[in-house]
């Protein structure tokens, strides 16, 4: 959020600017208004009928929710939570999966279902709450906001620079003054274009960042929460299942938004022992 917030400025003024041509809005109040608009997304109707659609995601058939209730029933037991608080959905996938996102919503997939054993899930489902819980959802949904006006702003700069150039190859090849005004202008798009990118790259790169440590922080809440050993099981199944996750390049790890699942369980089992340790002596 610190990261995309001055983009975020420079992008919703482009936006503001037009507006208050024709109405006299201050532009104080219409970025405030585009960040209030956030709200909705934690709503649990938008986040039903909206957001999990938008991820691919359907709600859970009977024979699922059945499933889902088995494994979800202990950890909100330990956390003292109501079942309602929470929706759960389900993404079609051949993926072994989950994950966390807005304020209530917990996704998880087919695959995951079908083949994690009870006390696995309910691991796994202990680490996606942990996520709500540390408020890590807040923040990813409250950046990724941000980011979309600045992330059309590139799309459409790069779209006009694509037209500037065609229209200078297209109808002003014959004069060089008019040439070289046309590839002025697709350069100046361009250069626009890659500012706002150049500011999604850079704060999506923190993002990443980030993120790795807040898996690290939600693997260790189901610790505490006495989900650490399943999770572990969970997270050793998913790399006999689709191999190593580890980094082979700085790109990658740039790009990446969690931890090797080896790290993750090395760390797991780090705290586990520890546990283990306090509690005998």
């Amino acid at each position: 959020m610190v990261a995309v917030f001055p983009v975020w400025l420079l992008a919703i003024a482009v936006f503001w600017f037009p507006v208050h041509l024709v109405w006299d809005v201050p532009y104080w109040l219409f970025a405030a208004g585009y960040l209030v608009a956030v709200v909705l997304l934690f709503l649990r109707p938008v986040q039903i009928y909206v957001l999990a659609p938008l991820l691919g995601a359907r709600r859970p058939s009977h024979d699922e929710q059945t499933v889902l209730a088995l494994s979800w029933r202990p950890v909100l037991q330990f956390n003292d939570l109501p079942g309602h608080r929470y929706v759960l959905a389900v993404l079609p996938s051949n993926e072994l999966n989950a994950f966390a996102c807005g304020g209530h919503l917990v996704v998880v997939t087919s695959y995951a279902l079908e083949t994690l054993p009870r006390d696995e899930l309910s691991g796994v489902l202990a680490h996606e709450l942990s996520h709500h819980l540390g408020l890590h959802t807040v923040g990813l949904t409250l950046s990724q906001w941000l980011s979309i006006p600045v992330l059309l702003l590139a799309r459409i700069g790069f779209f006009l620079q694509n037209v500037a150039s065609a229209a200078t190859t297209s109808f002003v090849s014959h004069s060089s003054a008019l040439s070289a005004l046309g590839r002025l202008v697709a350069a100046l798009l361009t250069a626009i274009s890659w500012v706002f990118l150049s500011g999604l790259v850079a704060a999506n790169a923190l993002a990443n960042a980030v993120g790795r440590n807040a898996e690290f922080q939600a693997d260790a809440r189901a610790v505490h929460m006495g989900f650490g050993k399943p999770l572990a099981i969970a997270l050793r199944r998913f790399i006999t299942d689709f191999g190593t996750d580890r980094p082979t390049s700085w790109r990658d790890r740039l790009a990446m938004t969690h931890p090797p699942a080896r790290t993750r369980v090395a760390r797991i089992e780090a705290m586990l022992r520890g546990r283990r340790v306090v509690s005998g002596g």
